[in-house]
């Protein structure tokens, strides 16, 4: 399992020896990729990234102009051999980055290495791997290179020369050698025709450095307002805001975010009417606060100027109208009045829906004519149905339940049906069969029928049908919103009004679950709405044990707060009175996470802490949970699997050793298993092997390899992202 930290990977195609075979390149004897790329140890992980990246492409494309300099695309990915030499070594060495300064720098990579991108007061938080640009910038740029340069293939590294006119001069990747890539960069200037114009900065005005697209002068600009007096921050903020339309983001975002309120309100004034592209992410930050009415009316309104170019704008747009009115299908007010009722009905036991069916038959049976009798049996069908697939069989019925329960489903809609058509009325004949459809897979035709019923869904509308059509109401107003998203159309904003009102019923329901909560928050936190951390806050007090809540309130402490937030919010949690039995497992969790986060940004010792801390807390779960053994094992493996990479990364061979080892012996399947900043107990092993080799200490290397013979086959399989490029073959047992 991996752990939160590992984003979405597009896949990559890992320049292994495999790659290059299956390419054509042949090997250079002797060598293996351990060789040709070292990892970068500690040492080299501190020192900086001396390349200026762009932030964005088009401020790239207007330096570039500009300067007449040609543009750099750099790709890079997290785990990767070559990739990680590259980034923790040839990036940070000053005479290889002299070879990068006669181009204008792009970096892309789609992996997170900061939680965020800006602190509580603006700030920039610049890309501890990659350096100068944020986390936020580097993923952004990974799909503008794709579509523009990449031929559909997502390798890395990679090197693009991109001319004046858009061409391409080189595409360096596949290589088995650095200097192929660093005579590229150094031919592709020295046999260029076009000169670049010479740069004079000298004793330019405040306001030419304010309008530059130059990170450079982005960054002076910055920093000259964060170090100057509230006379001097005004007439920065003036002579930006005297660009109008052109006014920098992230000028006005320090501004937004510092401690002068009149300051911060006249930055927001200035996004109304700021142009770039960035306004959106700003506009859309700023929502997420508490705003005075009119300000949130006016910066919902200043998205409308983006919603030619950009469906992001429009959605946000669209959603805050949506989330500020008042029209909607389902009253939350009125649901939570009776819900909070004694007389509600919520959950029936298995006895009392079966006695309930049962009486129903007989009713039917007494009056065979009756559409409502034949709708009640209906009824009784679907939710035996239900509680049937709720309970689930063994192994050895599965299939011949799935077929009955599937039987009871097909009845359940046939009989609905029926019953409408022999006069039947009211919300429970469109509800039968939405539920029925969705459970015979048909959630087109069941989101249909839920919109259908929930207009008429009455507020005392008892138990697990209702629950059942709420959430599909909700779910059916957001496929319908995200359709529409994908295919660039207008949407009212009343879907929104639904589906926070839907959930917002789910969230109190005796029968609503946490998968409930989890698509509410994530719906409201997508949108930047204050109200996210009130329903997440709430769903946990309910579902204290729900994984799904536990993972977004991860990442939103990890967002607010760094890694050492989320494990003091964890401590808080355990050390409260009514912490249940799962929350030293889910503490563990959070030091692993934090432990990454403190890995991600070069702090060994602190990574360390936190490891050890993870595993502290797993081995708590096993003597409290017996039963999670095997769970825990897993983590606790994986927690000395990364001080190991740790203790690797700075050198100290025989810590790695011990701590791979520990890990072995405490769940040896664990090896293969893949952590948040993609990389396997197995991949460490074979570096430190490399790095023992090296240093001629045979002893090691025998005790390594010794071990290493001892592991399951299973500790063998390579991670996904590699068996792409090795043709599904497993890692090689060293004999």
């Amino acid at each position: 399992m991996s752990t939160p930290l590992q984003p979405f990977v597009l896949v990559f195609a890992a320049l292994t020896t495999m790659a290059l075979a299956q390419e054509g390149v042949p090997a250079p004897p002797g060598l293996v990729p351990e060789q040709m790329w070292p990892a970068p140890t500690a040492e080299d992980w501190a020192r900086p990234v001396p390349i200026q990246w762009q932030r964005t492409w088009d401020d790239a494309v207007r330096l570039s102009q500009a300067t007449k300099k040609p543009i750099l695309v750099c790709v890079n990915m997290d785990g990767e051999i070559a990739s990680e030499h590259y980034a923790g070594i040839r990036y940070r060495d000053p005479e290889v980055t002299k070879l990068f300064e006669p181009y204008v720098c792009v970096i892309a990579s789609v992996y997170r290495h900061n939680p965020r991108d800006y602190d509580d007061q603006g700030r920039r938080i610049e890309c501890p791997r990659l350096g100068c640009v944020t986390c936020g910038e580097h993923i952004a740029m990974e799909p503008i290179v794709y579509e523009k340069f990449l031929d559909g293939k997502r390798i890395s590294p990679r090197h693009i020369m991109v001319e004046l006119d858009g061409s391409e001069t080189y595409d360096v990747f596949y290589t088995w050698d650095v200097k192929s890539v660093l005579d590229s960069l150094d031919n592709g200037i020295k046999n260029r025709a076009i000169q670049p114009e010479p740069i004079v900065k000298g004793d330019r005005s405040l306001l030419e450095k304010v309008q530059s697209p130059d990170a450079a002068d982005r960054a002076e600009v910055e920093q000259t307002y964060l170090a100057a007096d509230p006379e001097q921050k005004t007439a920065l903020l003036d002579a930006a805001l005297e660009l109008g339309d052109r006014a920098p983001v992230e000028l006005l975002r320090l501004a937004a975010y510092g401690l002068d309120p009149a300051q911060a309100k006249k930055a927001r004034e200035g996004m109304t009417k700021a142009t770039d592209p960035g306004t959106v992410d700003l506009i859309a930050d700023t929502l997420r606060g508490q705003l005075p009415k009119t300000e949130r009316t006016a910066l919902v309104d200043a998205l409308d100027k983006f919603a030619g170019d950009s469906t992001r704008a429009r959605t946000l747009a669209t959603a805050h109208r949506g989330l500020a009115g008042q029209q909607s299908a389902i009253d939350p007010t009125k649901w939570q009045s009776v819900l909070e009722g004694a007389a509600y009905t919520g959950a029936y036991s298995s006895g009392e829906i079966a006695a309930a069916a049962t009486a129903r038959d007989r009713a039917l049976a007494e009056n065979p004519e009756d559409p409502n009798a034949r709708l009640d049996v209906a009824e009784s069908s679907l939710l035996q149905a239900l509680a049937d697939h709720d309970a689930g069989v063994g192994p050895g019925a599965a299939r011949q339940a799935a077929q009955f329960r599937r039987m009871q489903f097909l009845d359940a809609d046939r009989a609905a049906r029926a019953a409408g058509e022999a006069g039947a009325t009211g919300w429970r004949v469109a509800a039968i069969r939405a539920v029925a459809s969705l459970h015979l897979g048909q959630p087109r035709r069941a989101y249909d029928l839920a919109v259908e019923a929930a207009p008429n869904l009455p507020p005392d509308a008892p138990g697990r049908l209702a629950m059942e059509v709420l959430a599909l109401f909700a779910e059916a107003r957001q496929e319908a919103i995200v359709q529409a998203v994908r295919n660039k159309e207008k949407w009212p904003p009343q879907w929104m009004t639904d589906v926070h009102a839907a959930y917002a019923v789910l969230d109190r329901h005796p029968l609503g679950r946490p998968v409930h909560v989890a698509n509410h928050y994530d719906f409201l936190e997508f949108f930047g709405t204050p109200q996210a951390d009130e329903v997440l806050d709430r769903g946990l007090e309910r579902f204290p044990a729900a994984p799904e809540l536990h993972q977004r309130l991860r990442a939103r402490a990890l967002k607010r707060g760094g890694a050492d937030g989320l494990e003091a919010e964890y401590a808080a949690r355990l050390a409260s009175g009514d912490a249940n039995a799962t929350m030293p497992w889910f503490a563990g969790y959070a030091s692993l996470v934090a432990a990454e986060a403190h890995r991600a940004r070069n702090r060994g010792e602190a990574a360390i802490a936190a490891y050890e801390r993870a595993i502290a807390h797993f081995q708590t779960y096993v003597e409290r949970s017996p039963e999670g053994a095997a769970n825990g094992s897993h983590y606790v493996a994986m927690a000395h699997a990364g001080i190991a990479a740790v203790r690797l990364r700075g050198g100290d061979l025989q810590g790695a050793f011990d701590a791979l080892v520990a890990g072995f012996a405490a769940n040896p399947a664990a090896t293969s298993a893949v952590d948040g900043l993609s990389r396997t107990a197995m991949q460490t092993a074979e570096q430190l092997r490399a790095r023992a080799t090296e240093a001629k200490d045979e002893a090691l290397v025998a005790k390594l390899d010794a071990e290493l013979k001892k592991l399951p086959d299973e500790a063998y399989v390579l991670p996904e992202y590699e068996q792409a490029s090795r043709g599904g073959q497993r890692m090689g047992r060293r004999r």
